[in-house]
């Protein structure tokens, strides 16, 4: 007797996906961003100021936040993957989770906005987290369930042009309701857009898109421990995954060990007469060239039915960027490098998701595998501060700290060469 066919859910995509359905995901995507950014570059630094308590600094009562939200983001977006991986409602696998985290997103924000102590403050961020990335890890799961490959790196583009202009939205969202709310009332105001964002951003992809619908007797059994052993991947049994785990990984702490202490750069090595617009410009420099590469570099990837190369010159260019951090300490020496920061992450960005979504073990577990991967963008920026700040203040200041996130970023970009079973 002939094994029945695997569902929908369960198999490689063949159709290519529209552009309204890119359009409606993207959307999403950069919804959620919005809903973290919004808050991470603007609001809990003004609600830390204001809840900080006498003789404790803003900037700790920031950092402990920050933290504390950060491993719940590490924790819930691969648990929330493989909840979505064995969803078996009749609007699919995904989309239930797209609404109820952007919902609860939503509301964890407006809790946010009410906190008037820290702890308070602690809890809604955590709980913004929480939902954000149940959402999240759905949104990003959905791109191998509906696109084949041979289109994922232009999606990959779309969806990672959409996240960086969801930080420049939630920055101007929480800036502009938070200057006519002004003082407590400006950032309470600042939280209700980012949330109503949040909700109508995710709305036409929920309303208007089938997801594929997992079938309740393929659904894999729910059991606890099962669940919790599935979140380790063996990089013996699967070296690609592993190898681009890393990839992603070691790439992403360059980065961040490169963008951390900006400001202070400035300000101290090259002693800028305004530290916070230099900041400003670099940052705006480094978003336009990485917004032109981006779409471009996933497309161009998808034509040429190559990954590796495209990762492999793109870590290439970003160590080149880093180094002249080290090497050519001068304000033209810092727009330069933040150029080709951004031409290389932006290249970067979209081809090298549609390689690990490539390397994925089994479409049962997208979601799953995806909330693993997810780790490789978020732990870097636990990882940076507890590097760079010893490198900075023993180790030989700026200088080894770029020429450190150079090799770091140059080593990730070389691994990517181990990987066997993506061209």
């Amino acid at each position: 007797m002939s094994r029945p066919a695997a569902p929908e859910a369960l198999t490689e995509p063949t159709e290519r996906a529209g552009r309204g359905w890119t359009a409606a995901l993207s959307l999403a995507n950069g919804a959620i961003w919005v809903g973290w950014y919004g808050p991470l570059q603007i609001l809990l630094a003004l609600q830390a100021a204001e809840l900080a308590p006498p003789g404790t600094a803003k900037e700790s009562v920031l950092a402990w936040v920050t933290g504390a939200g950060a491993v719940v983001s590490m924790v819930s977006n691969p648990l929330f993957g493989a909840l979505s991986d064995r969803t078996a409602s009749r609007f699919g696998r995904r989309t239930p989770w797209i609404l109820a985290g952007a919902l609860g997103g939503a509301g964890a924000l407006v809790l946010l906005a009410g906190a008037d102590t820290v702890p308070g403050m602690a809890l809604g961020w955590c709980l913004v987290q929480l939902t954000l990335n149940a959402a999240f890890a759905a949104v990003t799961a959905a791109v191998p369930d509906r696109v084949p490959q041979r289109q994922r790196g232009a999606v990959g583009g779309w969806v990672g042009a959409a996240q960086i202009l969801g930080v420049v939205a939630g920055t101007g969202l929480a800036t502009v309701a938070g200057g006519a709310g002004g003082g407590a009332g400006g950032v309470v105001a600042g939280y209700l857009a980012c949330a109503g964002f949040v909700v109508l951003g995710a709305a036409p992809y929920v309303l208007l898109h089938r997801d594929p619908v997992l079938p309740a007797d393929r659904r894999p059994a729910l059991r606890l421990r099962a669940l919790l052993a599935g979140l380790w991947i063996n990089p013996r049994r699967h070296p690609d995954l592993g190898w681009a785990w890393l990839t992603r990984f070691l790439i992403n702490l360059g980065n961040a060990l490169a963008l951390l202490y900006l400001l202070y750069y400035l300000r101290d090595v090259l002693h800028h007469p305004d530290p916070g617009g230099g900041v400003l410009m670099l940052t705006a420099v480094n978003a336009v060239t990485l917004l032109g590469t981006v779409v471009v570099g996933g497309w161009w990837s998808d034509r040429v039915g190559r990954r590796r190369p495209f990762v492999l010159w793109a870590g290439v260019l970003m160590t080149v960027a880093t180094g002249l951090l080290a090497g050519w300490q001068t304000w033209p020496g810092a727009l330069c490098a933040a150029g080709l920061l951004g031409v290389g992450f932006g290249v970067f960005t979209s081809v090298d998701f549609a390689l690990m979504t490539e390397v994925l073990p089994a479409a049962a577990d997208r979601g799953k595998d995806l909330g693993l991967i997810n780790i490789a963008n978020a732990l870097p920026q636990v990882a940076a501060p507890v590097l760079a700040a010893p490198i900075v203040q023993h180790l030989g200041g700026y200088r080894v700290l770029y020429g450190v996130a150079a090799a770091v970023g140059l080593v990730g970009a070389l691994l990517v060469r181990r990987i066997r079973g993506v061209a």
